[in-house]
């Protein structure tokens, strides 16, 4: 019986060996695979293919995976796993600043990666079936859950997947302090995937589009010894 297909994943890696198992993987769970082991041609690739998901390694020869993702970024807000052979925090959090999701520390597991891209696919996205949620409201910030697009000021915020996810999350319930664990969990499921600095990561990067100041926080709120909340605005 033939598998109904899930999406498109783009796998930029050029380690070949490598990406080919990581395909072969991913063509076993229903997803549709292209790989590129070239910065250049991954940038053409997303424009002309639209994937859902975008894997890419930090080490590129050329053009590297923190110049792809931030191209990429330009004109797509597909999901996009970072692979890195550097333990290094600092090459996490560029990879994470320009716009990646998520990433994976290689060597790694091809069936845990396969088991990532399929809870980022199990988010909510745009344009499904339901009836639409009221629009929330923070001050001068908008938060359509329906439309997954914010506003600050009227104008609409460019944010990641994983960023309005986050958004979406403390706005749904503003008054309730979230920990860590449980963004992860609300975000990335109960599957065990990522850490708490991720959280902490995408917090800082929704923050700085948000023009939030950290030390007089207005929108996402420190809750010390806790986690995070939503502000009023």
């Amino acid at each position: 019986m033939q598998i109904p297909r899930r999406g498109h994943v783009l796998i930029v890696d050029d380690e070949a060996v490598l990406a080919g198992v990581v395909a072969s993987y991913l063509d076993r769970a229903g997803f549709d695979t292209t790989i590129t082991g070239d910065g250049l041609e991954a940038v053409d690739l997303a424009r002309r293919l639209d994937p859902t998901v975008v894997i890419l390694d930090l080490g590129l020869p050329g053009l590297d995976g923190v110049e792809v993702c931030r191209q990429i970024r330009t004109f797509s807000d597909c999901y996009v796993i970072m692979l890195t052979a550097r333990t290094e925090e600092v090459d996490v959090l560029i990879g994470l600043s320009v716009g990646a999701d998520d990433y994976v520390t290689k060597p790694f597991s091809a069936r845990e990666l396969v088991a990532r891209v399929q809870v980022m696919l199990r988010r909510p996205r745009a344009g499904g079936t339901s009836a639409p949620l009221p629009v929330r409201r923070f001050g001068t910030l908008e938060v359509d859950a329906s439309a997954r697009e914010a506003r600050l000021d009227g104008a609409v915020l460019d944010l990641t997947p994983t960023e309005f996810d986050l958004l979406a999350v403390l706005s749904e319930r503003p008054r309730l302090a979230h920990s860590r664990r449980q963004l992860l969990e609300a975000i990335w499921g109960d599957s065990g995937t990522g850490d708490d600095h991720l959280i902490d990561v995408h917090v800082a990067n929704l923050r700085r589009k948000l023009g939030d100041d950290p030390v007089r926080q207005r929108y996402v709120i420190t809750v010390r010894g806790v986690g995070y909340r939503m502000g009023s605005g």
